[in-house]
């Protein structure tokens, strides 16, 4: 989920980063979105985009309604088969924070219920490679990793630190994914992961009231954003939260922009290098950008406040205050919710929300997700794997809200409202068609280090958003440190 996403950075990136310092660090991660058209396997997830807002904004699918499970889906009633495994204790790491890993601790329960096994909670810090390197120097691994990025996925298979999945988990993959969520948990051909957990990071959450106190309705262009970002301030509510404070919100910030402005070909360069981050494209993105992050009072606390904010306040202080809150709109992927529940505000009421408005051609879909990893060749980690692999987990925590599964084989009626429904029906819908984030497929060191890396970079930027060359020169430099050339 980064998550970056965290969910997904979905780590995950909603609460399940966490803070590496003044200026970096914190919670968070995670993907899909839009409310499905009419047919659903011509979508593309620009098409999805706008589709899932007209849902989430209350045009939707009739609210509650329990929808039936789509195609291929696990039989209601039937349960993955596990094995027995009395007395054996496993650790499982993730960089995951507060009602994330509280939620995720709701799943490994009802493995330890199923199979007798003892299952405890390690949480993980930021860049994950590091935490994971320096355990297992120690001798101590966990059983499985949650990892937030496709990067440290490849870190971890070329430090042969990752376990292949078993036939029971593979199985369970074959039957419940698609191939693009197989192949991103794949290394060379061969399946190392389980994307247990997917964000959609193009999505803008906003106070209903403060919109409805302004005379503003969602935006479906950049153009329309910066509009109603100016009604917004001249009625006396800043327009945007902005999680400054950790670095990979920013990154999601530039991909979405990038990706609908500079268009999938271009997006799928930079994320392997193979353009320069001084080519014009991320000029013409950052240039973009600092329209929104150059205007002080667009921004909670102007750049300053932005940079102090850490992921989970630049949400809860977007749906308190009512009519007033310290912002009307923050943007993040679906995982929101989770922080959203820990304010008075309600989603789908008081909480709504609107796709990335579109910068180019077409609005911007960017996913994340976190994916399971054994690193110990036991039973009990290969078991846990298939638990992960089966629609039973996914529905545990897919209950408790802020969370969407890629697994085709889920319930629909397991999450708890329209909004989360329909983002989960958006994302199985796009099938394969969709850009994973682009800091996530970076080395860690780039793209998921805190106060480091493209990080840093961006928030220098927010710092001073005139100096577009000079954010674009260090981006450069750490990437081609990174990437080694």
């Amino acid at each position: 989920m980064r998550g970056r996403q965290g969910t997904g950075r979905t780590t995950d990136r909603t609460t399940d980063r966490t803070t590496g310092g003044p200026a970096s660090g914190a919670t968070g991660r995670s993907s899909a979105k839009r409310r499905t058209r009419a047919r659903a396997r011509a979508r593309t997830w620009a098409a999805l985009a706008a589709a899932g807002a007209l849902a989430l904004t209350g045009c939707g699918d009739g609210g509650d309604k329990k929808a039936d499970p789509p195609g291929g889906a696990t039989p209601a009633g039937r349960r993955v088969e596990l094995p027995k495994l009395p007395g054996e204790k496993l650790e499982v790491a993730a960089v995951w924070t507060g009602p994330e890993q509280e939620n995720f601790t709701k799943v490994l329960k009802e493995f330890e219920k199923r199979t007798g096994a003892t299952v405890t909670f390690v949480p993980a810090q930021d860049p994950i490679v590091t935490f994971l390197g320096t355990k297992i120097a120690g001798g101590a691994p966990p059983d499985v990793a949650l990892l937030p990025q496709v990067g440290a996925l490849a870190a971890a298979v070329e430090k042969k630190w990752a376990q292949p999945v078993g036939p029971e988990a593979q199985a369970q993959l074959n039957a419940n994914y698609g191939e693009g969520w197989k192949k991103l948990g794949a290394v060379d051909g061969t399946q190392y992961g389980v994307y247990y957990k997917a964000a959609n990071k193009s999505l803008i959450w906003y106070n209903a009231k403060a919109f409805e106190a302004a005379g503003v309705q969602p935006p479906k262009t950049w153009k329309e954003l910066l509009e109603v970002a100016d009604t917004l301030s001249a009625s006396g509510t800043p327009a945007v939260s902005v999680a400054g404070a950790d670095g990979w919100t920013l990154t999601d910030w530039f991909e979405n922009v990038y990706l609908s402005q500079a268009g999938p070909q271009k997006y799928d360069q930079l994320a392997k290098h193979e353009i320069k981050w001084t080519d014009d494209s991320v000029k013409q993105a950052l240039t973009t950008l600092g329209q929104l992050f150059g205007r002080k009072d667009f921004l909670a606390g102007g750049q300053s406040g932005a940079l102090s904010t850490e992921f989970p306040k630049s949400v809860t202080q977007t749906f308190t205050g009512g009519d007033r809150p310290a912002a009307a709109m923050v943007f993040e992927g679906d995982f929101v919710g989770v922080n959203i529940a820990q304010t008075e505000a309600k989603v789908g009421e008081d909480a709504l929300v609107f796709p990335f408005p579109a910068v180019g051609a077409k609005a911007p879909v960017v996913s994340g997700g976190d994916v399971a990893v054994a690193l110990k060749p036991s039973k009990g980690a290969q078991a846990l794997l298939t638990f992960l692999a089966s629609p039973d987990a996914a529905e545990i925590q897919a209950r408790e809200g802020g969370f969407v599964s890629p697994n085709k084989a889920v319930d629909p009626g397991a999450y708890p409202n329209a909004i989360q429904r329909n983002i989960a029906k958006s994302l199985i819908a796009a099938g394969d068609d969709f850009r994973f984030d682009m800091s996530d497929q970076a080395p860690a060191g780039f793209g998921g280090t805190p106060g480091a890396g493209e990080w840093k970079a961006l928030q220098d930027f927010l710092a001073n958003p005139s100096d577009v060359a000079g954010a674009q020169a260090k981006l450069e430099a750490e990437a081609a440190k990174a990437y080694g050339g």
